[in-house]
């Protein structure tokens, strides 16, 4: 129990650090002076700080698919139109913390090189788990056959929203998401009507 205890105080605090100084940018020495262990101590759990690294996105990227499928859970009683507004809200506030958003900006766009492909394949199973909720929706409102692409609209709208975050203030950022909100739903069912 300990064990686990200190592993997970090891993550914490190398999340925070990778979170804000990058991968290059934290030492093994950091971290155990944060956790307040000696370096040679980190052994005991990682074998290196790609091993931790790839550690802390696993548990990040697993905490953020089982946040996104339980929200996607509670809101099914709302209508399909709602649910993709809900999930883009909440998508939004989820990410807003400061440690989260900066280690998915970072994984996103500056992965370690050595890890790249690691990281891709946490982000493909990530994307297959918003792309099973997604299209569960979208195949209440919109039954025909280019639900992809209402996907991939939905995604980028997603990205853009969540990358925002760190630019705007959050008045500006929640009238940014509902204008693009707007021309994203106004769109669906524009092309839902026209076919």
């Amino acid at each position: 129990m300990r064990e686990e205890s200190t592993q997970n105080k090891i993550k914490d605090t190398a999340l925070s650090l990778f979170a804000r100084k990058g991968f290059e940018g934290t030492s093994l020495s950091d971290i155990a002076s944060g956790v307040g262990i000696k370096k040679p101590s980190l052994y005991a759990h990682f074998k290196n700080k790609e091993d931790l690294f790839l550690g802390v996105i696993y548990k990040v990227t697993v905490d953020y698919n089982e946040f996104f499928a339980n929200e996607a859970e509670r809101l099914k009683g709302e209508s399909p139109e709602n649910q993709l507004y809900y999930l883009l809200v909440k998508n939004t506030e989820y990410l807003r913390n400061d440690e989260l958003g900066l280690i998915f900006k970072r994984m996103m766009l500056f992965p370690p090189e050595s890890l790249r492909e690691e990281i891709y394949q946490m982000f493909e199973k990530t994307e297959e788990v918003m792309k099973s909720v997604i299209k569960s929706i979208l195949m209440q409102m919109d039954r025909h056959k280019d639900w992809e692409q209402v996907f991939d609209a939905y995604l980028c709208l997603l990205d853009g929203v969540f990358e925002q975050v760190f630019y705007y203030s959050p008045e500006e950022h929640q009238k940014r998401l509902e204008n693009s909100w707007s021309l994203f739903i106004n769109g669906v069912y524009c092309r839902t009507e026209g076919k």
